[in-house]
């Protein structure tokens, strides 16, 4: 059954151990049931408990600081140094864990576009963490493969725990890149969007150093008449469900590439989606993806297969992946052309900020560079609570660079492409969590298909209501929603509140973006919320 193949791992330092090599999704999920690691649900699908961590561990993220990266990585909180001599014992100790196991190997790669194509080699200790990178990374032919020559490995081993007086890192969990030796090192940990994460963070720094291209934390699509879309966002906000629409072919679920010549493309081959408190009726697409070949994570499943989408007793951060041709509508090859609309979107949990507003090009870049949403909870280990949060370029913990690098390279795109950008608030409204109600999905669906139909127009100062606060232009009309919902203060129905926490919000905005401050233009500064009596 298994499919085995003459490949030598000995490069690596593995010559012991039986190699499982490009497996198909069958393959390894008869594995993983022989195995019982796994439980098969009825729709097909395979549902894994990635075990003690259900989210991504920020802290336990680090970079090698060496020749490549001293000098150009943005060192601090979200990219901790590591010395190359300490990678190189964890990377040994990783390795004789390893040897003699049953290793799961795929060579695959990223970027969509041929001129950015990464070759990816990622070996893995389990069968469903392989079956992760089948579904997210794209696959090459059987042509393809005869010449292929991997750029990039990714090592996974979730059963190794690291020591952390012998190894430097924070605790038994690690996820650690070195761009001179182009590795990717995980361990401790079985969360798989640490593999993707791993290379997302590595395109994030050699993409605009060394190809002029811009690489964006963002969901895209694109419409009959060739127009594409793209939505920035962090877990939680949206970006996944809002971009996967029947009637526009989704390019790619979150994570593209802007190039030099006016095009996007897909880094990925699939789609990685929350399923926390998923319904058919909301989101068909991606109910529908969920089928034989998927992988459920961390979710409840009963004796008979169901699954209860809106048990959260292991996490809300409860996923699926799958590739992307479990969706239906989708554009083939992953790649389109310059958008002409932008959203960002945010999930604010203080309930202030306008369902939809559009922004000025300074307001764009300002909020940008600041990436404002909630931490959802189980998003993140530690994380309980939705905690307002800012991450710069929305999508800090991915970002080895300077925010104002990435924002530099957005602010001349957009210029050139004449995009316009709009803010999508898909959080809360009628009062902050706890008291209001999340904005119906239906509403911000409605909202986004009257910019990309043209039924909200082009700016028009009489259109639009200037926030008192925030100085964003919000619509005070849009074909099927009710004005109220459109205007944050009025959903509150207490002025009083409403501005004492509109005025706390943006005090946190201006104190964030005090980092920034060096590195930002009068215009870009413009863009923010302005100092009043108040604040």
């Amino acid at each position: 059954m298994s499919k085995q193949e003459n490949i030598s791992l000995s490069k690596y330092g593995i010559d012991r151990s039986k190699i499982f090599y490009q497996l198909s999704p069958n393959e390894l999920q008869k594995i993983t049931l022989d195995n019982k690691e796994g439980v098969l649900v009825s729709s097909g699908a395979l549902a894994i408990n990635t075990g003690e961590f259900t989210g991504r561990s920020p802290k336990d993220r680090f970079i090698v600081k060496d020749e490549i990266t001293r000098d150009k990585v943005w060192w601090g909180d979200i990219n901790i140094p590591f010395e190359p001599s300490k990678f190189d014992k964890l990377y040994n100790r990783v390795i004789k864990y390893l040897n003699g196991k049953n290793l799961y190997v795929r060579d695959c790669f990223a970027c969509a576009d041929k001129d950015y194509k990464l070759n990816i080699r990622v070996i893995n200790e389990y069968p469903w963490s392989n079956l992760f990178a089948f579904n997210m990374f794209l696959n090459p032919s059987d042509k393809e493969l005869e010449k292929f020559e991997p750029e990039w490995t990714v090592i996974n081993a979730p059963g190794f725990l690291a020591d952390k007086l012998i190894d430097g890192t924070r605790q038994h969990n690690f996820a650690i890149l070195n761009f001179s030796k182009k590795i990717a090192l995980i361990g401790g940990t079985g969360y798989t969007g640490e593999i993707k994460k791993g290379i997302f963070s590595a395109l994030n720094f050699i993409l605009p150093i060394y190809k002029n291209t811009l690489p964006m934390h963002c969901s895209a699509n694109i419409g009959e008449n060739k127009e594409t879309a793209i939505f920035f966002g962090l877990s939680g906000t949206g970006k996944t469900t809002l971009s996967t629409d029947s009637n526009r072919k989704l390019i790619g679920d979150d994570e593209h590439g802007w190039t030099s010549d006016h095009s996007i493309f897909n880094f990925e081959g699939g789609c990685y989606a929350k399923v926390i408190n998923l319904k058919k009726e909301d989101e068909p697409e991606i109910y529908g993806a969920i089928k034989k070949g998927a992988l459920l994570e961390n979710v409840i499943v009963d004796s008979q297969g169901k699954v209860n989408f809106q048990d959260d007793s292991l996490t809300q951060n409860t996923r699926v992946s799958y590739p992307i041709n479990h969706i239906n509508n989708i554009q083939q090859p992953s790649i389109g052309k310059s958008p002409k609309h932008i959203f960002f979107l945010t999930a604010d949990a203080f309930g202030v900020l306008p369902p939809i507003s559009k922004l000025t090009p300074s307001q764009a870049a300002y909020h940008f560079i600041s990436g404002y949403t909630a931490k959802v909870a189980g998003t993140e280990a530690g994380i309980k609570e939705p905690t307002p949060s800012f991450s710069a370029c929305f999508g800090a913990p991915f970002m080895p660079l300077h925010p104002s690098y990435y924002a530099e390279l957005l602010i001349k795109k957009m210029s050139e492409a004449k995009v316009n950008v709009w803010l999508i608030n898909t959080g809360w409204t009628g009062g902050p969590y706890g008291i209001g109600k999340r904005i119906k999905l239906r509403y911000t669906r409605s909202m986004i298909n009257s910019v990309l139909d043209g039924s909200l127009g082009s700016y028009n100062v009489k259109d639009y209501h200037i926030h008192s606060v925030f100085g964003l232009a919000q619509p005070r009309e849009c074909p099927g929603i009710p004005s109220k919902v459109l205007s944050p203060r009025a959903s509150w129905g207490d002025d009083k509140k409403y501005y004492e926490t509109a005025f706390k919000l943006s005090k946190a905005f201006r104190n964030n973006f005090k980092k920034f401050e060096d590195e930002s233009s009068e215009e870009i500064l413009r863009g923010g919320p302005q100092r009043t009596a108040h604040n």
